[in-house]
């Protein structure tokens, strides 16, 4: 029994670390999801286009310009995402265009449009992971617009904006590209416009 008290002592010495090992193997993986949700940072711009601009007087040239909007909000599930938002444009709208002034000012405008917005995904694609990374989604929201220069356009107005959009979440997780194309209308004064915004969103 002596010569095999060396076994029995490595034995029970041995046991505690092997259970260790054991219960250290059988803990599951850490597991990430392909798609991250929730509080999300997205930055659009691009070409923003006013048909008919603000004006009670004289003439309402079509107007080009570009814009530029950063948006904060979160992703309610799968399909839905609430927000706030502040857009910048500026517009061309040449030497004849007198807005609101009477002639005593002319040319060109700008405006700064803090708002809410909602975004509902209808259909979702699935890669060959069976991941659905492509959505088509609608996006709408509504927003104060204050305009400059004030002695052109001196009063603000309300804008809705609505329109479909196409999106791609990258396989960073965190990280997603898309394209959307907004209908706008400038409640007080019936003016119309439109923009096509690329865009990139990060999900926190």
């Amino acid at each position: 029994m002596k010569a095999f008290r060396p076994f029995v002592v490595c034995a029970a010495l041995a046991l505690p670390a092997l259970a260790h090992a054991q219960a250290a193997g059988d803990r599951p993986a850490e597991s990430f999801e392909e798609i991250e949700r929730g509080i999300y940072l997205s930055v659009l711009g691009g070409p923003f286009f006013v048909v008919n601009p603000p004006s009670t007087s004289g003439p309402r040239p079509f107007s080009p310009g570009q814009m530029a909007q950063v948006e904060l909000g979160v992703d309610i599930g799968e399909r839905l995402s609430l927000g706030v938002f502040v857009m910048g444009a500026s517009n061309r709208a040449g030497s004849e265009y007198v807005g609101n002034s009477g002639g005593a000012a002319s040319g060109d405008f700008s405006m700064l449009v803090p708002g809410a917005v909602a975004r509902f995904h209808l259909v979702g694609l699935a890669d060959a992971q069976d991941v659905q990374r492509t959505w088509i989604y609608v996006r709408g929201g509504a927003g104060y617009a204050l305009f400059r220069p004030q002695q052109l356009l001196p009063d603000p107005d309300i804008l809705v904006f609505a329109g479909p959009g196409l999106e791609y979440y990258t396989r960073l997780r965190h990280f997603s590209v898309g394209i959307e194309v907004t209908g706008s209308f400038f409640v007080k004064s019936q003016s119309f416009g439109f923009a096509v915004t690329p865009n990139l969103r990060y999900a926190f």
